[in-house]
């Protein structure tokens, strides 16, 4: 069994301010929401490993050979390890089925500033955390050497007050909708032809900040849409940023159980209280919403079936209706026992991308995506999260995503097509999702 050293605080720590005043220490934080859950700053960063849209195949390989030690019995939920990213784009190496997607090839708004040369993954060794529990409050320093638990004792302790700045937008762009309604109705035939039964489709938005930095955006996104997977990862100041608020979790391994929890099904939130309560009841009993959750429970217990001990696969929690700041979401969870042998690598082939932000069949709406959409998606339905040295690890869904580079955003949103889809319905649910971004950049979108 690994070691590792700890230390309580008697105060509560600002994680966005540490990440802020010292981002040289600090390259990434992992926040929940309400009372659930841990918020997690990863520390100390030593080897950071990013790769390009080519060096997909070496991502894979070294996220395989990361060394794994004996299972570390504890409830911390990090304990040193690896902070892990991975863009949409990975899929082409665990799929070439899919056609590449060249430098270059991305249609963009004449007005709209593009991301450019943006890390297709990234592996950060951080062997040091500092962890917050959201119900008791209670932070703590976690770290794998006495030495490091000490650095990072100092650094706390010396940490500088830091408030996020107002943002300022010089310009905002939205993809023509024209051409989403243009898929829509392609990805329909292909339905009708029996290529696929459901295809996520999303569209971009650019902006161009005229004041903010990094994580400004981060504090304001927060404060405007909570959610329990949000995430900030830091690449470097020359590279760029990773800024989400995601509601979804892609997977999680503890203790030899593997678990997804798919959301798929929303609803726009009301104002008016008894209006919301009615969307909530009617998003659970709207029958386009049930099947098309019920085919991507489906499709996840198959993802988790490939790594999974045969008969472990089961639905422990199904179809419940969790509210958000701007929407209703139904959501479940899948869980099973993962086979001896099974490594990080495996199960990110085995669930990546996440199956309700690609659909169903998966590889061959993945190959839909790539002909109708025409930007690269980047962070957007890629992942984020950690692996422990001892193998266990948690990691989402990167929707609801800023890509941050210098002064420019880019952010896309999605929308759930089956048969029966209303095009203008979608393209105003991909509205709907971008709106806790919008707002949080000071946008009444």
């Amino acid at each position: 069994m690994h070691e590792y050293h700890t230390s309580s605080l008697n105060f509560v720590p600002d994680l966005i301010a540490l990440a802020a005043t010292q981002p040289q220490f600090f390259p990434s934080l992992l926040q929940s929401a309400r009372t659930q859950g841990w918020d997690i700053l990863l520390a100390l960063p030593q080897d950071q490993r990013r790769y390009t849209a080519t060096e997909g195949a070496q991502f894979v390989a070294d996220l395989a050979a990361l060394p794994t030690a004996a299972v570390c019995a504890n409830d911390w939920p990090f304990h040193g390890g690896w902070l892990v990213y991975a863009g949409y784009e990975l899929l082409e190496t665990f799929e070439p089925t899919v056609p590449t997607r060249f430098a270059g090839e991305d249609k963009v708004a004449a007005s709209a500033v593009p991301i450019t040369d943006f890390p297709l993954a990234a592996l950060i060794r951080c062997p040091a955390a500092v962890l917050l529990h959201r119900e008791t409050q209670q932070a703590t320093l976690i770290a794998e050497t006495a030495e490091q638990l000490a650095q990072l004792n100092e650094l706390v302790l010396a940490a500088a007050s830091w408030q996020p700045a107002a943002l300022q937008i010089a310009q905002i762009s939205e993809d023509e909708p024209q051409q989403f309604l243009s898929g829509v109705a392609r990805a329909k035939q292909y339905i009708v032809d029996g290529d696929v039964f459901q295809v996520n489709l999303s569209r971009g938005w650019d902006v161009t900040l005229a004041q903010g930095a990094p994580l400004d955006v981060y504090a304001h996104l927060r404060t405007a849409n909570p959610a329990p997977f949000s995430a900030y990862l830091n690449l470097g100041d020359a590279v760029g940023q990773v800024i989400s608020s995601s509601p979804e979790r892609l997977v999680s391994v503890r203790d030899g159980v593997v678990q997804t929890r798919p959301i798929a099904g929303t609803f726009a939130r009301s104002l008016d209280p008894v209006e919301d309560a009615a969307l909530k009841e009617r998003l659970l009993n709207t029958p386009k919403e049930r099947a098309e959750h019920i085919m991507l429970v489906d499709l996840e217990r198959n993802d988790l079936g490939r790594i999974a001990v045969p008969g472990t696969v089961h639905v422990d929690e199904l179809m419940a209706v969790e509210t958000y700041a701007f929407v209703h979401h139904i959501e479940s969870n899948i869980r099973a026992h993962t086979r001896e042998g099974i490594n990080a690598a495996d199960i990110l082939r085995a669930l990546f991308p996440g199956g309700t932000i690609t659909g169903c069949p998966k590889v061959r709406c993945m190959q839909i995506i790539r002909e109708l959409e025409d930007r690269a998606r980047l962070a957007y339905t890629g992942s984020l999260g950690y692996i422990n040295r001892d193998g266990s690890m948690d990691t989402n869904i990167l929707i609801r995503t800023f890509v941050m580079q210098d002064q420019q955003l880019y952010f896309r949103a999605g929308a759930g097509i089956v048969a029966d889809s209303d095009a203008e319905r979608e393209l105003q649910e991909t509205r709907h999702k971008a709106r806790g971004l919008l707002r949080a950049l000071g946008e009444q979108g």
